[in-house]
């Protein structure tokens, strides 16, 4: 049996779908019309796609350094790192957890930023805690180089080096 999820870019076919996964991972996310999602997606080093065969199962949106991005967390990147390819938001749908898709998309994220020099960034929720999100990340090899408090939530900045290869 052949494994039906195929890693790709998002196609403009895919912005309703990528809408609804990002609804529904709020509060991991921050909610976003499909208008704010799409200009994100146009600003963006690359936003992955996670197909099904029937459509999107899951995404992650990386943006580069150097935008005008009102992210508090965004931004403290930009004070630490020249180059970075960071992590804006990743989901995957309820029910296509458990198959490694995070996992994948993160693959395609390497594979397509190897050899541009840029390290891998994201941050992970500790005020709401994300336990699940920061033991993921750390498996996938990054590790904490910051926090900060915004008040009703605060995160753990996470880093990946820079890689030639795209090995998880």
């Amino acid at each position: 049996m052949s494994d039906p999820i195929r890693i790709r870019a998002a196609e403009p076919s895919d912005l309703d779908a990528l809408t609804a996964l990002n609804a529904a991972a709020v509060p991991a996310t921050n909610l976003l019309a499909a208008g704010e999602l799409q200009d994100l997606i146009d600003r963006s080093l690359c936003c992955l796609v996670a197909d099904g065969g029937d459509g999107p199962v899951g995404f992650l949106l990386c943006l580069g350094e150097g935008l005008s991005y009102d992210s508090p967390n965004y931004q403290w990147f930009g004070t630490v790192r020249a180059r970075f390819a960071y992590t804006d938001r990743i989901c995957v749908h309820n029910a296509a957890r458990g198959q490694r898709i995070g996992e994948r998309l993160y693959q395609g994220l390497f594979q397509n930023e190897a050899g541009t020099g840029r390290s891998f960034v994201c941050e992970v929720n500790e005020r709401p805690p994300n336990p699940g999100s920061l033991r993921f990340h750390e498996r996938l090899g990054f590790s904490e180089i910051g926090r900060q408090d915004h008040g009703e939530k605060a995160v753990i900045f996470m880093e990946r080096p820079a890689t030639a290869g795209a090995s998880i």
